[in-house]
């Protein structure tokens, strides 16, 4: 019996390996439905991420890769707890395997969720790539939003966590000019904020969105960068002067919380 158990624990191993897919990029796309994102703000993300996904230019940089293949998954995300996978983890090998993708990203279109909680969606993404049954040759958290983390733990301890693994973080600041309510808790320099407080690892970049009408040519342009490898000082990115407050979005929440009674 002993004999029987050493040969199925040194056999295991090597079996579960080859369930799983070899890929050029596991790509988790997390894309901001907080309450402060617009209707139709909300349908211009998906239609530009569906529309790049299907794009030559994304076509061929998942083509061109060592393995010609990527694991992509689509979540939208606002509190700690809120997180909406609208494609679950998908391998793309071809424009028939986009175009699918792309018809689940705008097959219908959902409602605001609450709060915004970065570290909550961070945590979230690293948890499902480590489930997902795909072995990229790197990992990858491609992350939006259009304001800072006010729910959940301190954004930072969540980066570290994330980085721990290996993952890198990537960045897509909304800074688009919004006279909403809601628009009360973002932030002018949210770039920066993206870059000193919520991104990290080899290859990281950010890439501010300053206009909607330029949304679907960063998403595209940032897919490719994020497939293909390609070396992240092609984009520009902000710097923090000096010393940045990674908890100014749980300032702002609470002081407006008070003034308008929050729950």
């Amino acid at each position: 019996m002993r004999l029987i158990a050493l040969l199925l624990s040194l056999f295991a191993a090597p079996l579960c390996a080859q369930d799983r897919t070899e890929v050029d990029v596991e790509l988790f796309l997390a894309v901001d439905v907080s309450r402060s994102m617009q209707p139709y703000e909300l349908e211009i993300q998906r239609r530009g991420y569906a529309e790049a996904l299907v794009s030559p230019e994304v076509q061929a940089a998942i083509t061109g890769g060592l393995l010609g293949r990527v694991a992509v998954t689509y979540v939208e995300w606002a509190g700690v707890q809120s997180q909406r996978v609208i494609v679950p983890w998908t391998m793309i090998e071809g424009a028939e395997d986009a175009t699918r993708v792309a018809s689940q990203i705008t097959a219908h279109f959902d409602e605001a969720l609450r709060r915004t909680s970065i570290s909550g969606a961070l945590d979230h993404a690293a948890a499902s790539i480590e489930a997902n049954g795909f072995d990229g040759l790197r990992r990858v958290i491609d992350i939006s939003g259009d304001g800072p983390n006010n729910m959940g733990p301190p954004v930072t301890q969540a980066r570290d966590r994330v980085l721990a693994q290996g993952i890198t973080i990537n960045g897509l600041p909304l800074m688009t000019q919004d006279d909403s309510f809601m628009s009360r808790w973002n932030i002018p320099d949210l770039d920066v904020y993206y870059t000193a407080c919520v991104t990290g690892g080899t290859g990281s970049f950010v890439l501010p969105v300053v206009e909607w009408s330029a949304f679907a040519d960063a998403v595209r342009q940032k897919l490719v960068l994020e497939i293909a490898g390609l070396p992240p000082e092609r984009l520009w990115r902000a710097q923090a002067a000096g010393r940045y407050n990674c908890l100014i979005g749980e300032e702002i929440w609470e002081r407006n919380r008070d003034i308008f009674a929050l729950p």
